[in-house]
């Protein structure tokens, strides 16, 4: 695992600065704190930092070049079935010098060229620079678990693994995209291919880019297909999508375990790090090691049921606690996730890759699992919402929507009041338009009241909800929940989940695997037939069947939980006065964003339990978090321009204190 950057002048004769890709490099050294390389190849400079993983040794150091030196590579991820490739190059006459997956990918690519991607199994971001071409490729895996950002202007392109890196060249300005900025208002998170800065690309996953002559073309290579369904309808073949189900599940953990570094796994106590653990148990031979959150708060907290899956694979379990204090971290997220970001499971993923790190290099997890078998709760709601029918209409009714919404509000995001309250919130609705509701932190009638006028100006354009809506329909797929499935591949994963565990484990040079985002088993899964993942409202239905025996009764029984810490409650606490800082002080209203009685409402109703704001809060503190670190500290004015052209008050960012050492308790 590893950070990549470099540069590409449209000018043959103009050398790319060994400065910049110092600059660049240093400001991914998180991500590879082992080693770093530079070259300077005529009009193109690679740079890259290593998190060692994979041969340990010198000889495995990037860039790295082919035998006569025209193509040079830079890759970031793990290719988890390069051995098998290697000894397929070997009997072809290849020779290599390391044991590394880089070694493997380059020849592959000196052999095939961009067809080898059909050949890779893995997660990766990685350029390649053909000297005698003078072209540039950049290609991003087929899922998006790796990031690549890049930037296209008069000079040339300027890419890397992070945005961080990118805007260390002064060829890019730091102006933000209003659209982006109204984009994660809706989603807290900018979707690919837009960046928050205006000059700035995300390539999106399964996609790559070639560059020469300063001419770029970018084609997709992969796509999640959800036709022709597999039969499960009999007894028989349901047993057979079981046991295959199982089958991919344990190759896909036990690829992802070669290491030369030591190796552990998230465990929540959910079922996906549950058939993790479990298939990583008949792999090993020795104790897994585990690691999990714990809350204060019992209505979010896991740990219980976390160390009971633990305990039954004989695991070597450490347990973190995730209290209010985290209010120190707000301003070091806003940092490291280089764009707006609002997820706040953000929070212990970032501390739970902190600890991690002191024990192992390398962590697998359950990420992907509710997108290959249904697994989220607005799944199961719409599925609830259809199986009404008539009823809907009645109980999504302004009377009933009245009713519901005088019930006092609970406490928490599990309450069972406020789920119901925003469960009728929008039963009325079409099924499109209730999933793009509930992704919505805010939809484009919450904006009309938030936004002031000039605001408004400035991100009026096509609306951001069109980007979901544009996957689903142009998705592979008949049934509507494959559609929303597709449409949730395509974004909410790469752009949201991937990017939190990615930004959140590199922050520490940890590396995350993956063993759900197997593109095989997506694509195994993604073929079964819907009613077999959401089954009367049921989620995950197939995979609970495939797991019985395998995971405990309690854990194959109960609902999805989440990571999610218990954000709504803090901010009636210990995260009051932060939030009423950073929105409704003199820096966040100058800014001519937001109204300021819509924020004062927001806060007021919230913090009396009148309706539960947590996650719109958060979007909001998250932003203006991350103006003050991107926009307010701009390097110099010309690339310091605020959105809606709004004056900003001096005064130094809020900076809590210092994050200190955490506690860590062994199991």
């Amino acid at each position: 695992m590893c950070g990549i950057a470099g540069k590409v002048h449209v000018d043959p004769t103009r050398p790319v600065e060994g400065a910049l890709l110092d600059r660049m490099c240093a400001a991914l050294a998180h991500r590879g704190p082992d080693d770093q390389g530079t070259v300077r190849l005529g009009p193109a400079g690679l740079g890259h930092r290593r998190l060692s993983v994979l041969d340990l040794s010198s000889v495995a150091h990037q860039p790295m070049a082919s035998a006569d030196q025209r193509l040079w590579i830079v890759f970031n991820g793990e290719i988890y079935n390069f051995l098998g490739l290697r000894a397929e190059l070997e009997r072809a006459g290849h020779r290599f010098r390391s044991r590394s997956d880089t070694e493997v990918l380059l020849r592959l690519y000196e052999t095939e060229g961009l067809g080898c991607l059909r050949r890779l199994r893995g997660m990766f971001a990685f350029a390649v620079w053909d000297a005698r071409a003078h072209e540039l490729v950049l290609v991003r895996d087929r899922l998006g678990v790796k990031p690549l950002f890049y930037h296209v202007g008069r000079e040339g392109l300027t890419f890397a693994s992070e945005l961080k890196a990118v805007l260390q060249d002064p060829a890019v300005a730091r102006v933000t995209a209003p659209a982006a900025l109204d984009q994660y208002l809706t989603y807290q998170y900018v979707p690919a291919p837009h960046c928050v800065f205006r000059d700035v690309r995300k390539l999106p996953p399964g996609h790559w880019l070639r560059y020469r002559d300063g001419r770029v073309e970018i084609q997709r290579y992969w796509q999640l297909h959800y036709q022709p369904k597999r039969r499960a309808g009999t007894a028989a073949e349901l047993r057979d999508v079981e046991h295959e189900l199982r089958l991919r599940l344990e190759e896909a953990v036990r690829l992802r375990l070669v290491s030369d570094v030591p190796v552990g796994a998230f465990l929540s106590g959910g079922i996906d790090s549950g058939a993790v653990v479990a298939m990583m148990s008949r792999s090993l031979d020795q104790p897994v090691r585990t690691f999990s959150i714990a809350f204060d708060d019992e209505r979010y907290d896991e740990s219980a049921i976390a160390r009971r899956v633990a305990e039954r694979f004989g695991a070597q379990h450490t347990e973190f606690s995730v209290r209010p204090d985290v209010v120190d971290l707000l301003p070091a997220l806003a940092r490291h996730y280089d764009e707006p970001y609002a997820d706040a499971s953000a929070i212990p993923t970032y501390i739970l890759a902190e600890l991690a790190r002191q024990q192992v290099t390398v962590v697998l997890n359950g990420d992907g699992g509710d997108e290959c078998f249904a697994g989220y709760d607005r799944y199961r709601a719409n599925q609830i919402a259809q199986a009404l029918g008539p009823l809907a209409g009645v109980l999504g009714s302004a009377p009933a929507r009245a009713l519901v919404g005088a019930l006092p509000h609970g406490h928490g995001t599990r309450d069972t009041r406020w789920r119901l309250k925003r469960f009728v919130e929008h039963l009325r609705a079409s099924p499109v338009a209730r999933n793009l509701a509930w992704l919505s932190q805010f939809d484009a009638g919450a904006k009309v009241g938030l936004y002031t006028e000039a605001f408004r100006r400035e991100v009026a354009g096509p609306d951001a909800g069109e980007i979901v809506l544009a996957h689903q329909r142009g998705a592979d797929a008949a049934a509507f929940l494959d559609r929303v499935l597709a449409a949730d591949v395509a974004t909410y994963l790469p752009d949201c989940l991937l990017v939190k565990v990615d930004m959140a484990t590199m922050a520490h040079g940890l590396e995350a695997r993956s063993p759900f985002l197997d593109h095989t088993l997506m694509e195994f899964a993604a073929r079964l037939p819907a009613e077999v993942k959401l089954r009367r409202g049921r989620s995950k239905w197939i995979l609970r069947r495939a797991l019985r025996g395998i995971l405990p009764r309690e854990v194959l029984a109960r609902p999805k939980m989440g990571f999610n810490p218990p954000v709504d409650v803090w901010l009636r606490g210990p995260l009051r006065d932060a939030a009423h800082e950073l929105l409704a002080g003199p820096r966040a209203r100058a800014r001519g964003m937001f109204s300021p009685p819509a924020i004062a409402r927001m806060l007021d109703q919230h913090e009396r339990g009148r309706w539960n704001w947590h996650t719109q809060l958060w979007t909001l503190m998250m932003l203006e978090l991350w103006l003050r670190e991107y926009v307010d500290r701009a390097p110099t004015p010309a690339s310091a321009v605020p959105p809606a052209g709004a004056q900003v008050p001096t005064p130094g960012p809020w900076e809590p204190a210092t994050v200190g050492p955490r506690a860590a308790r062994a199991h």
